[in-house]
């Protein structure tokens, strides 16, 4: 299984899942359909430039973000209305996009992020923020 992710793109990649769903077929017939309807999922992130294939593999962000909404509702306890809720929990969501954007060391790269707007001429790129505030 671990094969699929090794390789280097999304051609190669597709076909050691073919691979891989062929071994299975025989003795596991439900995992290597399920496998085989869920290809189109397991290697989208692949569309994307190799350099933010590592980020996209990991939770990590996600699960970091979920942990400081928690913490920040706790503070507050019980909330007025579902509204002051979704305020809070969006301004957490805002402060860590503007983390993430202006932060010495950004989570996706502008030279990465500008190989991604290169690949898609519908794509527009947006105003890159300095990496420092001077």
């Amino acid at each position: 299984m671990r094969t699929i992710f090794a390789q280097p793109d999304q051609k190669a990649a597709r076909s050691q899942l073919a691979v891989v769903v062929e071994n299975l077929r025989k003795q596991f017939p439900r995992a290597a359909q399920l496998l085989e309807d869920a290809e189109e999922d397991i290697l989208a992130y692949m569309a994307f430039p190799s350099e933010h294939w590592r980020q996209l593999h990991s939770t990590n962000p996600l699960e970091r973000l979920n942990r400081e909404i928690g913490r920040r509702t706790e503070v507050v306890g019980i909330f007025p209305n579902r509204e002051a809720l979704i305020r809070l929990a969006g301004a957490v969501m805002i402060e860590q996009q503007e983390e993430w954007m202006t932060a010495p060391r950004r989570y996706f790269s502008q030279a990465s992020m500008a190989k991604l707007y290169a690949n898609d001429p519908s794509l527009s790129c947006p105003e890159l923020l300095p990496l420092s505030a001077d």
